[in-house]
């Protein structure tokens, strides 16, 4: 006899909601019917396993099938099934929630793991695409009678007797005019690839097998080879170069977390690929947005978490912030950084080989965690331009001898593109001074970071002042020219040059340094550096000319010289030195460098 009746909520518009509001992906339909189907399955294998079950548990799995024509969607599973009672409990009041039932009837029975949840919100998601919703189900219970469920979308139902063989559930969509598109079998299996692709029973669509119930992030490490990981990889990311190393996380308290994170091939460029991190809850694909669970400096990085305790909305379709979600987050850090030690200790000359690639992380974590920097700054490298590495310390202890200045500071000299700060780089070296090469985009904040930390220590580029100037000793230049003498140099650079952003100065350097030596000052290059890369409250300084500091070696051959020549060569000449200056740092172009030619051909030629 067809029983009717009305559901059990406080609102008519509750189906209009839900369709709208509750889940603005409509495709999530899918992921929580055949979550629902799997839980039912998971039940019947616990149920078993306790002995309240005796029967045959037979090939439990979940089917999807799609009936184009007829225009219906139906999943199917061999689980625990319902009652007449229980669907009027479970599916009418929703109130109620047949996973918080059976976790308390059971909480003393050992492992609960796998109960998502039976049919709670979720359930009510098939009205997103359907306009009728049929469920035709048999509980495991012996004597018990199949029921058929009916409902339209409104807050009425109807309950009749069915007739099903075997236990189990078949929920049965009538799907919508404007939800057509769901009955495509291409578009139902991208849904099923995307989220149910590890779910922990077979889900069987088109009669094959389309998920891997047993994903290695469910292994214990002991049982993976690095043959496994690498295969995991694939699957996970199958055009993507194969990974450099690994983490696996498994810990069970205080929370449950398990899962492997992957270290990509990253390189310099800092191709960043968010969201290449996926979430899973009891291996159901939740979100690829996991920028609360995974440190920020971590969203590098690829794989896999899997944890029933990251707390989700009614829709499971984003994280809510709880102090569960920043012990995750703590909990990987260390784990990474543990990790990352691990190798360092253990073979530092395979962590070297990786270091273009890893470096990137390593100095985004130590800039934007506190904790993370403290562990890291032990296995930190510097990279110099003999391609040598060195932690913080070795580096220290290489460089305090002589790159200690008189006031007891400590100067890490570092280059950004070795090749056109060449002369400078030379220039140093001639001094026996250690040259760093630090030349990715990060670099620029992880030098202002290593000054904070590190006691009386600076770093200066090569090219921000001439040698002495960078690292200054209790010693001094004798200069073979008076002052009047510099100043009328000064003055003839100063007329040659005629730019305003070039101030010129005079001083006794060595006399095999270059005549002339252009260098833009540390400060000015770090807040344009600043400036390019976001840096907040100096987006003005990309907008301002460079100002150069132009120095005049006094003790240069060619200034001696051009303080003998005639009036009308004086200022030619400076001009040709200046320019042979601005060559070497590739800053001559356009008209300038026109005329630098034509007037070098012209100083050959009356030679």
């Amino acid at each position: 006899m067809e029983e009717r009746g009305n559901i059990s909520i406080h609102t008519e518009n509750i189906f209009p909601i839900i369709k709208k509001f509750l889940y603005s992906d409509h495709e999530i339909f899918l992921r929580e019917l055949v979550s629902n189907a799997v839980d039912a399955t998971q039940k019947m294998k616990r149920l078993s396993a306790i002995g309240e079950y005796k029967g045959d548990l037979g090939e439990l799995k979940v089917t999807v099938k799609v009936d184009k024509d007829a225009k219906i969607i139906t999943i199917s599973d061999n689980g625990i099934g319902m009652t007449a009672e229980e669907i009027k409990k479970y599916i009418n009041q929703i109130a109620f929630s047949g996973a918080t039932e059976f976790v308390e009837r059971y909480k003393d029975a050992g492992e609960q793991n796998q109960i998502i949840g039976q049919f709670g919100l979720g359930f009510y998601s098939a009205f997103m695409v359907a306009d009728r919703v049929e469920i035709i189900t048999k509980s495991y219970k012996e004597g018990s009678e199949a029921a058929h469920w009916t409902c339209d979308g409104s807050t009425e139902f109807a309950i009749a007797p069915a007739h099903k063989e075997d236990q189990g559930t078949n929920v049965i969509l009538n799907v919508a005019a404007d939800s057509e598109e769901f009955l495509e079998t291409a578009r139902i299996r991208t849904i099923l690839d995307k989220y149910c692709k590890f779910l922990p029973v077979p889900v069987e669509f088109e009669g094959e097998i389309i998920n891997n119930p047993n994903p290695i992030w469910t292994k214990q490490p002991s049982e993976l080879t690095d043959e496994d990981y690498k295969n995991f990889y694939k699957e996970l990311y199958p055009f993507s170069e194969a990974p450099l190393f690994w983490i696996h996380l498994n810990v069970d308290y205080p929370f449950n977390l398990t899962g492997i994170l992957y270290f990509p091939k990253l390189k310099n460029d800092f191709e960043i690929q968010r969201n290449k991190i996926q979430l899973y809850s009891k291996q159901v694909f939740i979100t690829d947005e996991v920028k609360d669970v995974v440190p920020e400096f971590l969203m590098l990085l690829h794989g896999v978490i899997d944890s029933p305790d990251i707390p989700l909305n009614v829709s499971r379709s984003f994280l809510q912030a709880d102090s569960n979600v920043k012990k995750i987050n703590t909990y990987i850090t260390k784990k990474v950084a543990d990790k990352l030690n691990d190798i360092f200790k253990k073979d530092r000359a395979t962590f070297e080989t990786n270091w273009d690639d890893i470096n990137v992380f390593i100095k985004y974590g130590m800039l934007s965690d506190d904790k993370f920097y403290e562990k890291a700054k032990d296995f930190v490298l510097l990279q110099n331009t003999e391609a040598k590495y060195y932690t913080l310390e070795e580096y220290k202890a290489l460089t305090q001898a002589n790159q200690t200045d008189k006031n007891g500071q400590l100067v890490m000299l570092y280059t950004t593109d070795a090749d056109k700060q060449h002369a400078f780089v030379e220039a140093a070296q001639n001094r026996s001074y250690d040259v760093l090469k630090l030349d990715s985009i990060i670099d620029s904040h992880f030098i202002g970071m290593l000054e904070q930390k590190l006691e009386k220590t600076s770093l200066k580029r090569v090219d921000s002042e001439t040698i002495g100037k960078l690292i200054e000793k209790d010693e001094t230049k004798d200069s073979v020219l008076n002052d009047t003498e510099k100043e009328d140099l000064k003055k003839i650079y100063e007329t040659a040059i005629n730019n305003q952003n070039m101030q010129v100065e005079v001083a006794p350097l060595a006399p095999d340094d270059a005549p002339v030596i252009i260098t833009l000052p540390e400060f000015m290059r770090r807040m344009k550096d600043m400036s390019k890369s976001g840096g907040g409250g100096m987006m003005f300084m990309g907008n301002m000319p460079d100002t150069y500091n132009v120095t005049i070696n006094a003790n240069h051959s060619i200034n001696q010289r051009i303080l003998k020549a005639k009036d009308d060569n004086k200022e030619r000449i400076a001009r040709q030195a200046f320019d042979l200056a601005l060559l070497s740092q590739n800053m001559l172009s356009g008209s300038a460098l026109t005329a630098f030619v034509k007037r070098s051909v012209d100083l050959i030629d009356k030679e």
